[in-house]
């Protein structure tokens, strides 16, 4: 991989960042994305019927969104802001628990399964959407490897 932003890209440069470790941590990353998303849509549409309660509607779209980022992330590039993305919407799941249960959370794991899965699945996507972060090249390498040069100039 150059080293410098003005090294051309060499057909060598085309293997994805972290080799084996990289195509693992993808696969757990979407996994882990998908897994969440199952947990929302599952916990929701029971309860879908309940109006005063909006949680069931957020839910759904919380987890739509999460499979568009696990498709993204199955089916782009090595894109830095879409691993970003993916660790930041499953961080908000686990913060948005913390806050909704505050000091008994424990006790809401405990009663309830599906939000020991739910957030087991979400601190390993966590893990392994930074993981991959911090592996995948600048945005600009990644455009270049594609052919896209024109638009790796724009960015710094």
């Amino acid at each position: 991989m150059p080293t410098d932003a003005n090294e051309p890209v060499t057909d060598t440069d085309t293997e994805p960042a972290g080799g084996t470790l990289g195509t693992a941590l993808r696969v757990v990353a979407v996994q882990a994305a998908l897994v969440s998303a199952a947990v929302h849509l599952l916990w929701a549409l029971p309860r879908l019927a309940s109006p005063p309660d909006a949680r069931p509607y957020l839910f759904v779209v919380a987890a739509v969104f999460t499979l568009v980022v696990a498709v993204g992330v199955f089916r782009a590039g090595e894109y830095r802001r879409l691993y970003a993305l993916g660790a930041g919407t499953l961080a908000t799941f686990v913060a948005g628990f913390l806050i909704q249960h505050r000091g008994n959370a424990v006790g809401a794991l405990v009663g309830e399964p599906l939000a020991i899965v739910g957030k087991a699945a979400e601190l390993v996507g966590v893990g392994a959407f930074l993981a991959l972060y911090r592996l995948a090249p600048p945005t600009h390498v990644v455009l270049a490897r594609e052919g896209s040069s024109d638009d790796a100039r724009d960015e710094p």
